[in-house]
């Protein structure tokens, strides 16, 4: 008789869980690469045609003021998978992997019954089938994925094996995430997919098609043209199919770029500096998230957010909790989701630390490993990923801050920035006032400015503390 009620109770545990998971919203995280924040038609680009990106920053959230965690691509990536700056994992420059040390948003999901995906350019490590840093070691149970940028007709690595796609790079991949997305449509079970383009990063390579769209322009500016619009329409693609499969409703479908704009063919819009800088230019990137369930009414906010609050928004959301949890850097976006007033909980840092990337050709990297498994063998991965989990050595230290670092708190940006000499120079800036960052306003504001970089420099000293390993201390 015992038994059979602990079996009955067993059975009433386990379809309450069933019944939790299944009202979980699903989850698409869409990514452009290299895509500026004026590269928009709705942020006033006189050119581009974004009709569906349009669409969809219309109907939903639009954010106007969000950042990238970094200036460059691979640093950005970790910040959304970890909610945590990039420097705090040794992710200084493109090319670096993620230490799978690291609680990723895919893991954290799994522990709460999602089934997750990635899709597209990874460039957080080797996607060969023993790398330390491929996507499957960080909690994605299905993945079709790149070293780096790819372009069309690309090879990609399916869970360590090299296949060939074929046609434009965005659409195969929105393809590929389709197919998938479709097969767990049919079950009860929340999923969680990473979409990341691998355009429009140069070289700039659209179809005939695209390129048509824009043939008044000088041949260059087509295929960066073309390349957007090219991701337009597979987003748009995805988007429509979501809607036919019955599930748009319950899914947050989230999009932002990487980094900002490029130099000279991108558009920052009225903010200064570009790709691999720290300025405005730099950082910011379009933005917005539809949820048809919650977000009702199309709004835009104001408030400057960051890809670091993507992992705790989508933590709260799920209710995933992560036992340890390393230091964040992002905040839970939940309250300006439910259209709640919110004032930004915690400052905002960057670091962008003077180290070369990593050459990773993934055309290269990915016809080798085609060639090698035609052939019946395999190939290891690249000896930077092998090395992935390791610690500095000596540690890094916490009193020295190389490169160029900035702290947002409000409207106002402190930047901390290293000359080729090796001094430093401090600037001060009210982005309400002076979105362009050209009125240096530290020396009238000599109090604000020492207040700031008290605050800045305990940023700085927690990030090489958990870049040094303490984060894992009681692992």
């Amino acid at each position: 008789m015992m038994l059979k009620i602990l079996i009955s109770a067993l059975a009433v545990v386990l379809l309450a869980t069933t019944a939790q998971a299944a009202e979980r919203p699903n989850i698409v995280l869409v990514m452009a690469d290299d895509q500026g924040w004026g590269d928009m038609a709705y942020n006033g680009h006189p050119v581009l045609q974004t009709p569906n990106f349009d669409e969809a920053a219309a109907a939903g959230l639009r954010f106007d003021r969000f950042y990238a965690a970094a200036p460059v691509c691979s640093p950005t990536r970790a910040s959304v998978l970890t909610g945590r700056h990039p420097n705090r994992m040794g992710v200084f420059q493109w090319g670096y992997p993620m230490r799978p040390q690291e609680v990723t948003l895919a893991e954290a999901l799994k522990t709460v019954g999602y089934t997750t995906g990635h899709f597209g350019k990874w460039h957080l490590g080797s996607v060969r089938t023993d790398s330390l840093a491929n996507p499957g070691r960080n909690g994605f149970d299905e993945w079709l994925s790149a070293p780096n940028f790819f372009d069309n007709d690309a090879v990609l690595s399916h869970r360590g094996r090299a296949v060939q796609t074929k046609g434009e790079s965005s659409l195969a991949t929105v393809d590929a995430a389709i197919d998938w997305i479709a097969s767990q449509a049919e079950t009860k079970q929340p999923f969680l997919a990473v979409v990341w383009f691998g355009s429009p990063h140069r070289p700039h390579r659209a179809t005939d098609e695209l390129r048509a769209l824009y043939k008044d322009q000088p041949k260059d500016v087509q295929h960066f043209y073309g390349e957007v619009t090219g991701t337009d329409r597979a987003f748009g693609k995805l988007r429509d199919k979501l809607e036919r499969l019955g599930v748009r409703e319950n899914t947050i479908l989230w999009y932002c770029s990487d980094n900002g704009a490029l130099s000279p063919e991108g558009s920052a819009g009225e903010h200064r500096g570009h790709k691999g800088q720290v300025y405005d230019g730099g950082l910011l990137v379009p933005a917005f998230l539809e949820w048809p369930a919650k977000i009702t009414q199309p709004r835009s906010t104001p408030m400057r957010c960051n890809t670091t609050d993507i992992y705790p928004t989508l933590l709260e959301i799920t209710g995933a909790s992560i036992d340890n949890q390393p230091t964040l850097d992002g905040v839970s976006l939940v309250p300006l989701i439910n259209n709640r007033p919110q004032v930004r909980e915690r400052p905002m840092g960057f670091w962008h630390y003077p180290i070369a990337g990593i050459i990773t050709p993934s055309e290269k990297l990915m016809a080798a490993l085609l060639a090698a498994q035609q052939e019946g063998g395999d190939l290891p991965p690249n000896e930077v990923s092998q090395h992935a989990a390791e610690l500095p050595d000596p540690p890094f230290s916490d009193s020295e801050f190389s490169g160029h670092s900035a702290w947002i708190d409000g409207d106002w940006k402190l930047h901390h920035i290293e000359h080729k000499r090796g001094d430093f120079s401090w600037e001060l800036y009210n982005l309400a006032a002076d979105p362009a960052e050209k009125n240096d306003l530290i020396d009238i504001e000599q109090q604000r400015f020492e207040e700031m970089r008290a605050d800045f420099s305990s940023w700085l000293k927690s990030v090489v503390g958990s870049l040094n390993g303490n984060d894992y201390a009681s692992e």
